[in-house]
């Protein structure tokens, strides 16, 4: 039965990296330009796969179209490009345009999980095989690009994911660029250079929602720019260990890019305010679970625990809300 019926997102699955992308025969679209194809050993949903980088419904750099292609733009070493993905027939279709296109499409194997094992995944819980078995396209991406994952995600420190996104989305959308080749059902912007980042006034982070923490750790990032994408050539351990020396990012952070970056298994988000309850309540009943106690509860899935995380996460299990949500804020209008 797996893969008969596709589970429908929730809150808590769209955390865990779930995008819906409709099916249907995709789209040609206008002014072709350069084309991969790959083969992908076993199922893949693209939507599982490449679910995690999108930062909210609305984000500029990403659009998941009812033709079934996933578009992402992206600033890549070579310069800005943009790629469209389809999935049918067992084969992956990659095209892309601008600068960095033969650079992400040398990338769209890894991208799309080939460098992934999920055969090293052994479900020791009921929730955990359930999930797995009604997930058989689930991979974990690797982008190959640092600061692409960092910026967002020191935007959705100690905030709301609604506030995290509405910043993202109004600085990209005003510093950078107009991604390169057609539009894909409206415009698609590739983030700020480091150094666009680096030159964006005070006031403009203030607008945006972003308070002189975030702001400031985002410019402390940005000036060594260079040997953050250098932690590509490390192990995900290690490259948290580099990241963990720019001062604001902390274990929370750097979890949240290696996952990304790397494809990091193991990478555990500690430091969440929601994750340990959850997956205290999935695995042992426990909705006041901490990190001790979470990642006691993942230590049997030792160099896969970020994966049976997803897992828990996409399983939509989740214990009931006690208190109300946190609330909104938005700096921007003070």
């Amino acid at each position: 039965m797996a893969g008969r019926f596709t589970p429908r997102p929730t809150r808590t699955t769209v955390r865990g990296g779930h995008v819906a992308v409709p099916g249907g025969v995709p789209r040609q679209v206008a002014a072709p330009g350069r084309v991969r194809t790959w083969v992908p050993e076993g199922p893949l949903d693209l939507g599982l796969v490449l679910g995690p980088l999108r930062r909210g419904p609305a984000d500029p750099t990403f659009r998941a179209m009812p033709d079934g292609s996933v578009w992402r733009a992206s600033l890549t070493p070579a310069g800005p490009g943009t790629l469209r993905v389809t999935a049918a027939g067992g084969q992956v279709r990659g095209e892309a345009w601008g600068p960095g296109a033969e650079w992400l499409l040398d990338g769209l194997p890894s991208l799309l999980g080939a460098a992934d094992d999920p055969s090293a995944f052994a479900p020791r819980h009921r929730l955990l095989a359930s999930a797995q078995h009604r997930r058989p396209g689930l991979r974990l991406t690797r982008t190959g690009l640092v600061l692409e994952s960092l910026i967002p995600s020191i935007l959705e420190q100690k905030v709301t994911t609604d506030e995290a996104y509405r910043a993202w989305r109004s600085l990209v959308r005003k510093y950078g660029e107009p991604a390169p080749g057609p539009a894909a059902g409206g415009r698609l912007f590739v983030m700020p250079a480091p150094r666009t980042w680096a030159l964006i006034p005070s006031w403009e982070w203030h607008r945006a929602g972003v308070d002189n923490k975030r702001a400031s750790t985002i410019l402390r990032a940005v000036r060594v720019a260079a040997r953050l994408e250098q932690a590509m050539a490390m192990e995900p351990a290690e490259a948290q260990a580099r990241l963990e020396v720019v001062p604001g990012i902390g274990p929370w952070t750097s979890a949240e890019v290696v996952q990304r970056s790397h494809g990091a298994a193991d990478a555990v988000t500690v430091g969440d305010l929601h994750l340990p309850g959850i997956v205290g309540w999935a695995l042992a009943g426990d909705r006041d679970a901490d990190d001790s106690v979470m990642l006691s509860l993942l230590e049997p899935y030792a160099g896969q625990r970020h994966r049976a995380a997803r897992l828990i996460l996409l399983s939509g299990r989740t214990p009931a809300r006690r208190a109300p949500r946190m609330p909104r804020g938005d700096i921007g209008r003070l």
